[in-house]
Protein backbone atom coordinates (compact mmCIF):
# COMPACT_ATOMS: atom_id res chain seq x y z
CA UNK A 1 0.00 0.00 0.00
CA UNK A 2 3.00 2.28 1.12
CA UNK A 3 4.95 1.78 -2.07
CA UNK A 4 1.23 2.39 -4.45
CA UNK A 5 1.35 5.59 -2.55
CA UNK A 6 4.33 6.31 -3.00
CA UNK A 7 3.90 5.41 -6.45
CA UNK A 8 1.37 7.96 -7.05
CA UNK A 9 3.43 11.00 -5.27
CA UNK A 10 5.72 10.40 -8.22
CA UNK A 11 3.26 10.35 -10.87
CA UNK A 12 1.84 13.70 -10.15
CA UNK A 13 5.30 15.00 -9.92
CA UNK A 14 5.71 13.50 -13.22
CA UNK A 15 2.51 15.04 -14.69
CA UNK A 16 2.66 18.56 -12.86
CA UNK A 17 6.62 18.46 -13.94
CA UNK A 18 5.96 21.12 -17.37
CA UNK A 19 4.37 23.41 -14.60
CA UNK A 20 6.80 23.40 -11.97
CA UNK A 21 9.70 24.39 -14.23
CA UNK A 22 7.31 27.11 -15.58
CA UNK A 23 6.92 28.03 -11.85
CA UNK A 24 10.87 27.94 -11.01
CA UNK A 25 11.42 30.21 -14.25
CA UNK A 26 8.75 32.85 -13.34
CA UNK A 27 10.99 32.77 -10.00
CA UNK A 28 14.40 33.14 -11.77
CA UNK A 29 13.11 35.82 -14.21
CA UNK A 30 12.61 38.50 -10.74
CA UNK A 31 16.37 39.68 -9.81
CA UNK A 32 16.71 39.47 -6.00
CA UNK A 33 20.73 40.74 -5.69
CA UNK A 34 21.95 41.01 -2.40
CA UNK A 35 23.00 43.73 -2.26
CA UNK A 36 21.47 45.90 -2.94
CA UNK A 37 18.76 43.72 -1.86
CA UNK A 38 15.57 44.99 -2.99
CA UNK A 39 14.32 41.65 -2.60
CA UNK A 40 10.40 42.54 -1.99
CA UNK A 41 9.22 42.24 -5.71
CA UNK A 42 10.38 39.22 -5.53
CA UNK A 43 8.12 38.27 -2.68
CA UNK A 44 5.31 39.85 -4.02
CA UNK A 45 5.38 37.77 -7.44
CA UNK A 46 6.12 34.45 -5.21
CA UNK A 47 2.83 35.08 -3.55
CA UNK A 48 1.27 35.41 -6.34
CA UNK A 49 2.56 32.14 -8.22
CA UNK A 50 1.02 30.44 -4.57
CA UNK A 51 -1.96 31.92 -4.80
CA UNK A 52 -2.96 31.02 -8.31
CA UNK A 53 -2.23 27.45 -6.79
CA UNK A 54 -4.85 28.38 -3.78
CA UNK A 55 -2.19 28.91 -1.10
CA UNK A 56 -2.96 30.95 1.85
CA UNK A 57 -0.09 33.03 1.67
CA UNK A 58 1.17 35.05 4.90
CA UNK A 59 3.20 38.26 3.74
CA UNK A 60 5.51 39.54 6.58
CA UNK A 61 7.37 42.83 5.23
CA UNK A 62 10.33 43.75 8.18
CA UNK A 63 10.40 47.45 9.19
CA UNK A 64 12.06 49.59 6.73
CA UNK A 65 14.29 50.99 9.39
CA UNK A 66 15.24 47.20 10.52
CA UNK A 67 16.00 46.83 6.61
CA UNK A 68 18.14 49.62 6.02
CA UNK A 69 20.23 49.39 9.11
CA UNK A 70 21.24 45.94 8.15
CA UNK A 71 22.10 47.38 4.52
CA UNK A 72 19.41 46.14 2.30
CA UNK A 73 16.55 47.74 0.32
CA UNK A 74 13.31 45.81 1.01
CA UNK A 75 12.26 42.75 2.88
CA UNK A 76 9.19 40.58 3.09
CA UNK A 77 9.06 37.16 4.29
CA UNK A 78 6.70 34.81 3.24
CA UNK A 79 4.78 32.02 5.40
CA UNK A 80 2.68 28.93 3.69
CA UNK A 81 0.57 27.58 6.65
CA UNK A 82 -1.09 24.01 5.75
CA UNK A 83 -2.50 22.33 8.89
CA UNK A 84 -4.30 18.49 8.55
CA UNK A 85 -4.71 17.66 11.89
CA UNK A 86 -3.17 17.16 15.79
CA UNK A 87 0.22 16.13 14.90
CA UNK A 88 4.22 17.42 14.26
CA UNK A 89 4.77 20.69 12.02
CA UNK A 90 7.07 20.36 9.21
CA UNK A 91 8.54 23.30 8.10
CA UNK A 92 10.77 23.90 4.87
CA UNK A 93 12.74 26.80 4.05
CA UNK A 94 14.58 28.05 1.14
CA UNK A 95 15.76 31.53 0.49
CA UNK A 96 15.11 33.96 -2.62
CA UNK A 97 18.04 35.99 -2.40
CA UNK A 98 21.39 35.50 -4.29
CA UNK A 99 24.66 37.42 -4.64
CA UNK A 100 24.69 39.59 -8.17
CA UNK A 101 25.61 38.13 -11.34
CA UNK A 102 28.69 39.35 -11.71
CA UNK A 103 30.46 38.71 -15.21
CA UNK A 104 31.30 35.90 -17.57
CA UNK A 105 27.83 34.91 -18.38
CA UNK A 106 26.90 32.90 -21.82
CA UNK A 107 23.09 32.84 -20.36
CA UNK A 108 21.03 35.92 -19.19
CA UNK A 109 21.18 35.25 -15.77
CA UNK A 110 17.71 36.37 -15.58
CA UNK A 111 16.62 34.45 -18.80
CA UNK A 112 15.88 31.09 -16.94
CA UNK A 113 17.08 29.38 -20.17
CA UNK A 114 16.92 26.34 -20.77
CA UNK A 115 19.48 24.13 -22.38
CA UNK A 116 20.16 20.23 -22.47
CA UNK A 117 18.20 19.64 -19.66
CA UNK A 118 19.90 22.39 -17.57
CA UNK A 119 17.57 26.08 -16.00
CA UNK A 120 20.44 28.62 -15.95
CA UNK A 121 20.11 31.95 -13.98
CA UNK A 122 21.16 33.26 -10.92
CA UNK A 123 19.53 31.57 -7.81
CA UNK A 124 18.48 28.36 -10.51
CA UNK A 125 20.34 26.15 -7.98
CA UNK A 126 20.48 28.25 -4.47
CA UNK A 127 18.20 28.69 -3.82
CA UNK A 128 14.85 29.06 -6.17
CA UNK A 129 14.84 25.80 -6.88
CA UNK A 130 13.67 24.62 -3.70
CA UNK A 131 11.15 27.43 -3.72
CA UNK A 132 9.86 25.44 -6.35
CA UNK A 133 10.88 21.53 -4.81
CA UNK A 134 8.80 22.41 -1.36
CA UNK A 135 5.69 23.79 -3.38
CA UNK A 136 5.18 20.80 -5.36
CA UNK A 137 6.21 18.53 -2.78
CA UNK A 138 3.15 19.93 -0.98
CA UNK A 139 1.22 19.95 -3.58
CA UNK A 140 1.88 16.39 -5.24
CA UNK A 141 0.87 15.30 -1.21
CA UNK A 142 -2.46 17.13 -1.09
CA UNK A 143 -3.77 15.39 -4.16
CA UNK A 144 -3.27 12.27 -3.04
CA UNK A 145 -6.16 13.13 -0.81
CA UNK A 146 -4.74 10.64 2.18
CA UNK A 147 -5.51 11.50 6.05
CA UNK A 148 -2.42 13.10 7.36
CA UNK A 149 -1.38 14.39 11.35
CA UNK A 150 0.28 17.51 11.68
CA UNK A 151 1.23 20.74 9.36
CA UNK A 152 3.38 21.75 7.21
CA UNK A 153 5.09 25.74 6.78
CA UNK A 154 6.53 26.93 3.61
CA UNK A 155 9.37 29.51 4.85
CA UNK A 156 10.43 31.31 2.13
CA UNK A 157 12.93 34.48 3.21
CA UNK A 158 15.21 37.04 1.98
CA UNK A 159 18.57 37.30 3.60
CA UNK A 160 20.46 34.46 3.79
CA UNK A 161 23.72 36.16 2.17
CA UNK A 162 23.47 38.59 4.74
CA UNK A 163 23.28 35.72 8.01
CA UNK A 164 19.29 35.54 8.44
CA UNK A 165 18.81 37.81 11.01
CA UNK A 166 15.63 39.51 9.32
CA UNK A 167 14.94 36.19 7.60
CA UNK A 168 14.58 33.49 9.53
CA UNK A 169 16.08 34.89 12.33
CA UNK A 170 12.99 37.41 12.51
CA UNK A 171 10.33 34.84 11.93
CA UNK A 172 11.67 33.46 14.83
CA UNK A 173 12.29 35.89 17.17
CA UNK A 174 8.37 37.24 16.36
CA UNK A 175 7.01 33.93 16.99
CA UNK A 176 5.99 33.36 13.51
CA UNK A 177 7.32 30.37 13.04
CA UNK A 178 8.10 27.35 15.77
CA UNK A 179 8.09 24.13 13.77
CA UNK A 180 8.94 20.73 15.39
CA UNK A 181 11.04 19.64 12.33
CA UNK A 182 13.19 21.16 9.51
CA UNK A 183 13.67 20.65 5.48
CA UNK A 184 16.53 23.57 4.24
CA UNK A 185 17.02 24.00 0.65
CA UNK A 186 19.96 22.13 -0.06
CA UNK A 187 21.71 19.21 -2.32
CA UNK A 188 20.14 16.35 -3.96
CA UNK A 189 22.83 13.89 -3.47
CA UNK A 190 23.43 14.11 0.53
CA UNK A 191 21.72 14.74 3.52
CA UNK A 192 23.59 17.89 5.72
CA UNK A 193 23.51 17.27 8.79
CA UNK A 194 25.94 20.23 10.25
CA UNK A 195 27.74 23.24 8.99
CA UNK A 196 30.98 25.43 9.83
CA UNK A 197 30.73 28.85 11.34
CA UNK A 198 31.05 32.05 10.26
CA UNK A 199 32.94 35.09 11.31
CA UNK A 200 33.31 38.15 9.01
CA UNK A 201 34.97 41.51 9.59
CA UNK A 202 36.07 44.95 8.58
CA UNK A 203 39.03 45.98 8.98
CA UNK A 204 40.08 49.60 8.38
CA UNK A 205 43.57 51.33 8.24
CA UNK A 206 44.11 54.73 8.69
CA UNK A 207 46.85 56.56 7.50
CA UNK A 208 47.82 59.81 6.44
CA UNK A 209 47.40 61.37 2.85
CA UNK A 210 50.29 62.85 0.86
CA UNK A 211 51.78 63.81 -2.42
CA UNK A 212 53.22 60.43 -4.08
CA UNK A 213 56.49 63.20 -4.89
CA UNK A 214 56.87 63.40 -1.24
CA UNK A 215 56.21 60.41 0.06
CA UNK A 216 57.50 60.91 3.37
CA UNK A 217 55.06 63.67 4.42
CA UNK A 218 52.27 61.04 4.93
CA UNK A 219 51.37 57.92 6.45
CA UNK A 220 50.67 55.07 3.71
CA UNK A 221 47.79 53.13 4.86
CA UNK A 222 48.00 50.58 2.17
CA UNK A 223 51.67 49.38 3.73
CA UNK A 224 49.66 48.74 6.83
CA UNK A 225 47.09 46.72 5.52
CA UNK A 226 49.65 44.58 3.88
CA UNK A 227 51.33 43.63 7.00
CA UNK A 228 48.40 42.70 8.58
CA UNK A 229 46.94 40.52 5.27
CA UNK A 230 50.28 38.86 5.64
CA UNK A 231 49.88 38.49 9.37
CA UNK A 232 46.70 36.84 8.52
CA UNK A 233 47.17 34.78 5.57
CA UNK A 234 49.71 33.08 7.38
CA UNK A 235 47.36 31.92 9.64
CA UNK A 236 46.21 29.30 6.83
CA UNK A 237 48.71 26.87 7.39
CA UNK A 238 48.41 26.69 10.67
CA UNK A 239 44.48 26.00 10.35
CA UNK A 240 45.15 23.06 8.29
CA UNK A 241 46.22 21.40 11.65
CA UNK A 242 43.07 21.70 13.69
CA UNK A 243 40.88 18.92 12.20
CA UNK A 244 36.95 18.67 11.95
CA UNK A 245 35.48 15.08 13.29
CA UNK A 246 32.38 15.98 10.99
CA UNK A 247 32.32 14.35 7.68
CA UNK A 248 32.43 16.72 4.55
CA UNK A 249 33.87 19.21 6.90
CA UNK A 250 37.91 19.56 7.03
CA UNK A 251 39.70 22.40 9.11
CA UNK A 252 39.20 26.20 9.59
CA UNK A 253 40.63 28.93 6.92
CA UNK A 254 40.09 32.34 6.11
CA UNK A 255 39.55 34.25 3.04
CA UNK A 256 39.89 38.33 2.31
CA UNK A 257 36.73 39.06 -0.27
CA UNK A 258 37.28 42.61 -0.62
CA UNK A 259 39.70 45.61 -0.92
CA UNK A 260 39.20 48.98 -1.09
CA UNK A 261 41.51 52.08 -0.24
CA UNK A 262 43.06 55.06 -1.37
CA UNK A 263 41.95 58.32 -4.33
CA UNK A 264 44.39 58.11 -6.97
CA UNK A 265 47.62 57.05 -8.48
CA UNK A 266 49.63 59.70 -7.37
CA UNK A 267 48.43 59.90 -3.78
CA UNK A 268 50.08 57.77 -0.47
CA UNK A 269 46.49 55.72 0.31
CA UNK A 270 45.39 57.69 3.69
CA UNK A 271 42.90 54.60 4.06
CA UNK A 272 42.05 51.10 3.48
CA UNK A 273 39.14 49.01 3.61
CA UNK A 274 39.13 44.90 3.62
CA UNK A 275 36.65 42.54 4.55
CA UNK A 276 37.44 38.94 5.32
CA UNK A 277 35.28 36.14 6.28
CA UNK A 278 37.05 33.25 8.47
CA UNK A 279 35.38 29.92 8.70
CA UNK A 280 35.00 27.67 11.90
CA UNK A 281 34.57 23.91 12.25
CA UNK A 282 32.05 22.77 14.99
CA UNK A 283 34.46 21.86 17.19
CA UNK A 284 35.82 25.63 17.68
CA UNK A 285 34.68 28.28 19.87
CA UNK A 286 33.60 31.49 18.27
CA UNK A 287 34.83 34.04 20.56
CA UNK A 288 38.04 32.66 21.02
CA UNK A 289 38.35 32.72 17.18
CA UNK A 290 37.25 36.12 17.17
CA UNK A 291 39.69 37.17 19.53
CA UNK A 292 42.58 35.09 18.37
CA UNK A 293 41.95 36.95 14.78
CA UNK A 294 41.73 40.81 15.98
CA UNK A 295 45.20 39.67 18.27
CA UNK A 296 46.65 38.91 15.32
CA UNK A 297 45.19 42.12 13.11
CA UNK A 298 46.72 44.65 15.56
CA UNK A 299 50.21 42.77 17.09
CA UNK A 300 50.69 43.11 12.85
CA UNK A 301 49.53 46.66 12.93
CA UNK A 302 51.51 47.63 15.48
CA UNK A 303 54.60 46.70 13.67
CA UNK A 304 53.93 50.07 11.27
CA UNK A 305 54.58 52.70 12.69
CA UNK A 306 51.88 55.58 12.46
CA UNK A 307 49.04 53.61 11.86
CA UNK A 308 45.40 52.95 13.32
CA UNK A 309 43.27 50.40 12.74
CA UNK A 310 39.59 49.49 13.14
CA UNK A 311 38.05 46.41 13.95
CA UNK A 312 34.21 46.07 12.94
CA UNK A 313 31.95 42.55 13.26
CA UNK A 314 30.07 42.24 10.07
CA UNK A 315 28.63 38.73 10.81
CA UNK A 316 29.21 35.99 13.77
CA UNK A 317 27.41 33.34 12.43
CA UNK A 318 27.45 30.01 14.52
CA UNK A 319 28.20 26.56 13.37
CA UNK A 320 25.43 23.82 13.06
CA UNK A 321 26.24 20.69 15.55
CA UNK A 322 25.05 16.74 14.93
CA UNK A 323 21.65 16.50 16.28
CA UNK A 324 20.45 13.18 16.72
CA UNK A 325 16.94 14.41 17.24
CA UNK A 326 16.28 15.13 13.26
CA UNK A 327 16.85 10.65 12.77
CA UNK A 328 13.62 10.06 11.57
CA UNK A 329 13.39 13.01 8.89
CA UNK A 330 17.27 12.03 7.69
CA UNK A 331 16.97 8.32 7.75
CA UNK A 332 13.69 8.98 5.70
CA UNK A 333 15.01 11.39 3.15
CA UNK A 334 17.92 8.68 2.67
CA UNK A 335 15.79 6.08 2.31
CA UNK A 336 13.78 7.62 -0.64
CA UNK A 337 17.08 9.30 -2.15
CA UNK A 338 18.27 5.79 -2.73
CA UNK A 339 15.27 4.76 -4.16
CA UNK A 340 14.48 7.64 -6.94
CA UNK A 341 18.47 8.51 -7.68
CA UNK A 342 19.43 4.36 -7.69
CA UNK A 343 22.60 5.19 -5.53
CA UNK A 344 23.20 5.81 -1.34
CA UNK A 345 22.56 9.27 -0.36
CA UNK A 346 24.99 9.75 2.71
CA UNK A 347 25.27 12.43 5.40
CA UNK A 348 27.50 14.96 5.41
CA UNK A 349 28.79 17.98 6.91
CA UNK A 350 29.23 20.99 4.31
CA UNK A 351 31.74 24.23 4.95
CA UNK A 352 29.30 26.27 4.21
CA UNK A 353 27.14 28.01 6.84
CA UNK A 354 23.44 28.71 6.40
CA UNK A 355 20.08 29.96 8.20
CA UNK A 356 19.80 26.08 9.50
CA UNK A 357 21.58 27.36 12.79
CA UNK A 358 19.36 29.93 13.43
CA UNK A 359 16.46 26.82 13.94
CA UNK A 360 18.87 24.66 15.56
CA UNK A 361 19.72 27.82 17.68
CA UNK A 362 15.73 27.71 18.67
CA UNK A 363 15.83 24.06 19.56
CA UNK A 364 14.46 22.88 16.21
CA UNK A 365 16.17 19.61 14.15
CA UNK A 366 16.79 19.71 11.40
CA UNK A 367 18.36 18.93 7.80
CA UNK A 368 19.25 20.14 4.49
CA UNK A 369 17.64 18.42 1.64
CA UNK A 370 16.99 19.88 -2.07
CA UNK A 371 17.29 20.15 -5.56
CA UNK A 372 21.00 21.15 -5.34
CA UNK A 373 23.60 19.73 -7.29
CA UNK A 374 26.30 17.11 -6.28
CA UNK A 375 28.15 19.79 -5.35
CA UNK A 376 28.50 23.69 -5.38
CA UNK A 377 30.90 23.64 -8.12
CA UNK A 378 29.50 21.73 -10.47
CA UNK A 379 26.42 24.13 -10.59
CA UNK A 380 28.62 27.38 -10.79
CA UNK A 381 26.64 28.85 -7.99
CA UNK A 382 27.68 32.16 -6.84
CA UNK A 383 29.93 32.12 -10.61
CA UNK A 384 28.51 33.02 -14.11
CA UNK A 385 26.44 30.44 -15.68
CA UNK A 386 25.09 28.64 -12.48
CA UNK A 387 22.64 25.92 -13.48
CA UNK A 388 20.13 23.68 -12.48
CA UNK A 389 19.66 19.84 -13.68
CA UNK A 390 16.16 19.68 -14.09
CA UNK A 391 16.40 15.77 -13.39
CA UNK A 392 17.23 16.64 -10.18
CA UNK A 393 14.82 18.98 -9.76
CA UNK A 394 11.81 15.72 -10.48
CA UNK A 395 13.50 13.69 -8.33
CA UNK A 396 14.32 15.22 -5.47
CA UNK A 397 10.69 16.68 -5.36
CA UNK A 398 9.80 12.93 -5.36
CA UNK A 399 12.14 12.53 -2.19
CA UNK A 400 10.88 15.57 -0.11
CA UNK A 401 6.92 14.49 -1.28
CA UNK A 402 7.52 10.68 -0.38
CA UNK A 403 9.50 11.83 2.78
CA UNK A 404 6.36 14.34 4.20
CA UNK A 405 3.91 11.73 3.79
CA UNK A 406 6.11 9.07 5.27
CA UNK A 407 5.98 11.84 8.67
CA UNK A 408 2.50 13.03 8.65
CA UNK A 409 0.59 10.16 6.72
CA UNK A 410 -2.10 9.38 9.64
CA UNK A 411 -2.78 5.41 8.17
Amino acid sequence: MTDTRNQSLDAWIDAHFDEQVQFLQALVRVPTDTPPGNNAPHAERTAELLEAFNFEVEKYPVPAAEVKAYGLESLINLVVRRSYGPGPTIALNAHGDVVPPGDGWTHDPYGAEIVDGKLYGRASAVSKSDFATYTFAVRALEALGLPLKGSIELLFTYDEEFGGALGPGWLLKNKLSRPDLLIAAGFSYQVITAHNGCLQLEVTVHGKMAHAAIPGTGIDALQGANAILTALYRQNPLYQSITSQVKGITHPYLNVGRIEGGTNTNVVPGKVVFKLDRRMIPEENPAAVEAEVRRVILEAAALVPGITVEVKRLLMADAWQLDNRNAALVQALQKHGQIIFGEPIPTTGTPLYTDVRLFAAAGIPAAIYGAGPRTVFESNAKRADEHLVLADLRRATQVVARTLLELLHGG
